[in-house]
């Protein structure tokens, strides 16, 4: 018993020393573990993971068991790859029999509930060659969520390099450099870096430096800079001489910068004809071939607006998609931002709508907004539907026309009985075409308006953020020279904010200036408190990491943080450089992308629209006047006037050949938005919000004012010239 409490007092000796140490050396922030434990990590991987991986994993496994289906040893060994990567908790057998099973159930249930609602094979022919061709895409799922994966993770692994040989200029300590960047970079290289140092902690690997290559191996196929920045980083630990342990570190920034310049512009020169082929088979041939489509439904019978409906918006939508996919998947290792209000919990209050009520302060959800205005246009535009069903009269304006159901020129429903199948059909009307333009635009304003208020305040955070960050390099190399004078870091903060005042630098400056000038605090909480410190109106991880390395360096000493902030400031300023090189290099391309999105698909779809209704007024006209003449005639009793009323048909009416298009436009505008800011800025999520809000708003209401106009116009020319033609 002595002996047991001799050696807990000894191991809480050892601990109150340790501490001690790692104060005084700088090893280790206060209150920040020291490593990740196992429950952390599971935590931070529940936290991370998409509630639908979740539940991809749970399907996977419930497939295993019902359907167990072994993939070949080569398919096998790639799919655990790619699920290593993505740190899902499935079986490549579990990944093969999912893609099996729920094809096979979907097209299934599938084909009996559409035999049941529409009577047609068109639908069950659909759903079971859908079932087949989603077996292979379903098969490589963990394929395309690795891909997704690196395509996140590379967008920062330059600030991971950055982090790293940050730290390690100061403290040449590899775990504590990755746990410095775990804490500074975004899931999902932050999850990566936590696993590194969770493999060493569980006792997978013995080393840190054993954990890091088995884990660099995964990025062999992709990434080799980032593995060689990593080897010059791990070679520099062994340097007895200091200067070259430096050049090693500022040599591992150099290469992964350098390579990523080179990948990025490959990858540019290299997107033309993927650009211009997506454009084409995703927005030219298909809204184009809408100018025809009327001409073969009205000598086509059988064909319902329905079909065209399920081809346009669901089939050729997912391949658009797939193809926009296939060349975000080809994107190499970029410099990108991160949506800052998932990494900081207090801006998160920042998504929603913010309504002062006296001192306090109401959250509105902006969910609430758009489903309210996206129900209220939808409704409008559904209306024409709603008054015939409801029995309401119909009605027009113009000159007095008794050919027409409302008995005036142009009509607001329009619905004219079958002469086939003797079946009320329509709306024709002109009022109708003009009321579905409300439907595209339900959904255009709603999700915009979501997207737009969700992201807004924080995309302005992010901004002023981001202005610092460029001021913030010549802010730091200034405060490292008044430090390299061996002035207190308290007093050359202040120097700082005096020299840069007016800016955003010199405004950061000078709350830490006054936080310890008249509320006593010290360097360190005057930068990271929670209530006062500068960092709470200045969110950004590249200054947080910054400040972290004044704040270790300076307890060595003036001259060792001095030289420590010149190096952050020329990194920074290097990633900056790299940055807007890359972006000059897709300059073009970008422009291009954006001027189909805000323009081109929107005017050419409008203009295709307003053709379409005039080609429907006219061989509406002409079928009506035909029935009068097989009428006079002497009815079914001809056959050659029948035939050529059969000839023209019933044609589909621009009421749904409109809310086609016009989905289609918001679709295509959605998807096209994600691609040109996942070719520019890579994963990055708020820039892909304020954007989507953006161009979803001006697209969709730039789509219906055309629609609309042209719509008004072609309809005016069409009755003036069957008026002058029938009347002659």
């Amino acid at each position: 018993m002595p002996k047991e409490i001799d050696r807990q007092k000894l191991l809480d000796l050892m601990q109150i020393y340790k501490a001690h140490l790692e104060k005084e050396l700088g090893a280790k922030l206060e209150g920040q573990p020291s490593k990740p434990t196992t429950r952390e990590y599971q935590e931070f991987k529940a936290e991370f993971l998409p509630p639908h991986m979740g539940l991809y994993e749970k399907l996977c496994n419930l497939s295993e068991k019902l359907l167990k289906i072994k993939p070949d040893a080569k398919k096998a060994a790639e799919l655990q790859e790619a699920i290593n990567i993505t740190h899902l908790s499935i079986t490549p057998s579990g990944t093969v029999s999912f893609s099996f099973l729920i094809p096979l159930v979907g097209a299934l249930f599938g084909s009996l509930l559409a035999y049941l609602i529409f009577q047609s094979t068109f639908f069950v022919l659909l759903f079971v060659v859908g079932a087949l061709a989603a077996i292979k895409p379903l098969g490589k799922a963990p394929e395309f969520i690795a891909n997704n994966w690196r395509l996140k993770a590379s967008n920062q692994m330059v600030l991971c390099i950055f982090y790293v040989v940050t730290y390690m200029r100061h403290t040449s300590n590899l775990e504590k450099a990755i746990e410095f960047a775990s804490q500074h970079l975004a899931p999902p290289l932050s999850l990566d870096m936590k696993k590194v140092l969770w493999d060493v902690e569980t006792e997978k690997y013995s080393t840190v430096k054993e954990s890091l290559d088995a884990y660099l191996d995964t990025w062999k196929k992709w990434n080799l800079e980032f593995i060689e920045s990593f080897h010059l980083i791990e070679s520099s630990l062994y340097e007895g001489d200091e200067a070259r342990r430096l050049n090693a570190l500022d040599k591992a920034l150099d290469v992964i910068l350098d390579e990523t310049y080179e990948k990025m512009l490959h990858y540019a020169h290299n997107l033309q004809n993927p650009i211009t082929m997506l454009h084409m088979l995703g927005i030219i041939l298909p809204i184009l071939g809408l100018v025809i489509l009327p001409l073969v439904v009205s000598f086509m019978e059988g064909v319902r607006w329905y079909h065209l409906a399920f081809i346009y918006n669901v089939v050729l939508t997912v391949v658009v998609y797939y193809l926009g996919k296939n060349i975000l998947s080809r994107r190499p290792t970029g410099y990108g931002d991160t949506d800052i209000s998932e990494e900081n919990p207090e801006l998160k209050k920042y998504r929603s709508i913010l309504i002062k009520v006296g001192n306090g302060e109401f959250q509105l959800s902006p969910l609430v907004i758009s489903v309210l205005v996206g129900v209220v246009l939808f409704f409008i535009g559904l209306s024409p539907l709603i008054f015939h069903a409801i029995g309401v009269s119909d009605f027009g304006i113009g000159a007095e026309d008794l050919t027409n159901p409302c008995g005036q020129k142009y009509c607001f429903l329009e619905y004219r009985r079958s002469a086939t199948t003797n079946i009320e059909i329509g709306p024709y009307g002109l009022g109708a075409a003009i009321a579905s333009l409300f439907i595209p635009l339900s959904f255009g304003i709603s999700i915009g308006l979501y997207y737009r208020l969700k992201s807004k305040n924080i995309i302005k955070i992010r901004e002023k953020a981001k202005q610092l960050e460029l001021e913030f390099a010549n802010a730091l190399f200034q405060l490292g020279n008044r430090l390299g004078d061996n002035i207190p870091v308290e007093i050359a903060v202040g120097k700082v904010a005096d020299v840069m005042e007016g800016t955003v630098s010199g405004n950061f400056f000078q709350v830490v200036s006054l936080n310890i000038r008249r509320l006593g605090m010290s360097i360190e909480r005057a930068i990271f408190d929670p209530l006062h410190g500068a960092l709470v109106s200045f969110p950004s991880n590249l200054i947080e990491s910054s400040m972290k390395v004044l704040t270790q360096a300076i307890k060595k000493g003036p001259l060792i943080a001095a030289q420590a902030l010149t190096n952050v400031s020329r990194y920074i300023k290097e990633i900056h450089r790299v940055n807007e090189r890359l972006k000059d290099l897709m300059a073009d391309i970008i422009s291009s992308m954006k001027s189909q999105i805000k323009f081109l698909t929107p005017a050419i779809a409008g203009v295709v629209i307003g053709i379409t209704s005039m080609i429907t007024a006219i061989l509406g006209k002409l079928s009506g006047q035909l029935q009068q003449v097989t009428s006079d005639v002497g009815g079914a009793s001809s056959g050659a006037p029948l035939g050529i009323l059969g000839l023209f048909g019933e044609g589909i009416p621009t009421y749904y050949f409109q809310m086609i298009v016009g989905i289609y436009v918001v679709q295509i505008t959605f998807i096209l938005t994600v691609i040109a800011n996942g070719v520019e800025n890579g994963a990055d999520k708020l820039s892909e919000r304020f954007l989507l809000g953006n161009n979803l708003i001006r697209s969709t209401i730039l789509y219906v004012f055309i629609s609309g106009a042209v719509m008004l116009l072609f309809n005016i020319i069409a009755g003036r010239i069957l008026t002058a033609t029938l009347s002659g």
